[in-house]
């Protein structure tokens, strides 16, 4: 891992219903973040965060795309700004905000990746929810759920375009962890298995080792291409994340998913580098957490997936 660490917060609540995500990125700082990764051997700089328009200012537009317009400038500007961290030798972390922060960071990492002909990149998207709708499946209208639907060419061309046109993910490169609870639209599209994902109910037949592994495999191209790793707070259990805006029961215990991002921290690539190149933390809201215990996990999953360290596991015979 890239020892220079870039810290960008996108206080944006305009994808979803729920007040108080915009206030992710403060608590997520608060809970130490920039310290916490200093203290785990890494340079890090804090690049503030993207200007987002308040709520009570705005028109929600369309109701199919709410507050499209606005969504579409932030991630612009997002977009932006994770370009120019990875030009400078960062690697970047986004801090939301809701999940529609993914469609800036998303975009800016592969249009870096485009621009310096460095090759593709896998998705890997750790969340309760599929956010594979689109405007004309959306029963809500809410663009937080969207993003992995854009990330493959799917959704509002203002989205899908951003960086550059087209996806920016190849559809088996997409591989999400820790589904259990799917619009109509989205279940019928997984069914379909062109959509790599791991519900919960195979993380708990098989185990998160093998699920991660299997997952590692096919977002990386047979670890030939590093990923970017979204992760959604709303993949943990309630009991183990409070405060995000849709918890669902039955996710990831705080073992499962440290050895999840344990497991991505000692994967290396075939030519020896890193896995994870990029790293969004989403859904954190303080409004909704107890003792920003939501915030201090974001910031534990952050260290554990980033600081490099053997995984030594002894045969059970």
């Amino acid at each position: 891992m890239n020892s220079k660490l870039g810290i960008i917060g996108v206080p944006l609540d305009l994808g979803g219903n729920h007040r108080g995500v915009d206030m992710g990125p403060y608590a997520v700082r608060h809970a130490g973040l920039m310290e916490r990764l200093r203290k785990a051997g890494f340079e890090v700089r804090d690049f503030g965060n993207i200007d987002v328009p308040v709520r009570g200012e705005l028109e929600r537009g369309d109701r199919s795309a709410r507050y499209l317009k606005e969504i579409t400038r932030v991630s612009k500007a997002l977009c932006e700004r994770v370009k120019t961290m990875l030009e400078d030798g960062y690697t970047p972390i986004t801090v939301g905000g809701d999940h529609s922060v993914a469609l800036g960071s998303v975009a800016g990492v592969t249009a870096y990746r485009k621009e310096q002909n460095l090759g593709p990149i896998g998705l890997m998207w750790v969340d309760a929810h599929g956010d594979l709708n689109t405007p004309e499946s959306s029963p809500t209208g809410n663009i937080h759920g969207m993003p992995a639907a854009v990330a493959l060419g799917k959704g509002p061309e203002e989205l899908v375009n951003l960086g550059f046109e087209g996806p920016k993910v190849e559809m088996e490169k997409l591989v999400q962890i820790g589904l259990r609870d799917l619009d109509p639209f989205e279940t019928s599209l997984l069914g379909k298995g062109i959509i790599n994902f791991y519900a919960m109910s195979e993380i708990d037949a098989y185990g998160i080792h093998d699920v991660t592994m299997a997952a590692l495999e096919k977002a990386t191209g047979n670890f030939l291409h590093p990923i970017h790793l979204s992760f959604d707070l709303d993949a943990l259990d309630p009991k183990e994340a409070p405060g995000v805006g849709t918890p669902v029961e039955g996710g990831l215990s705080y073992r499962e998913a440290h050895l999840l991002t344990e497991l991505l921290a000692s994967a290396r690539l075939q030519d020896g580098s890193p896995v994870v190149a990029s790293l969004d933390l989403v859904e954190v809201n303080p409004i909704l957490d107890h003792r920003n215990r939501t915030a201090d996990m974001a910031v534990s999953i952050a260290i554990s997936v980033l600081r490099e360290r053997p995984l030594r596991l002894r045969p059970l015979h």
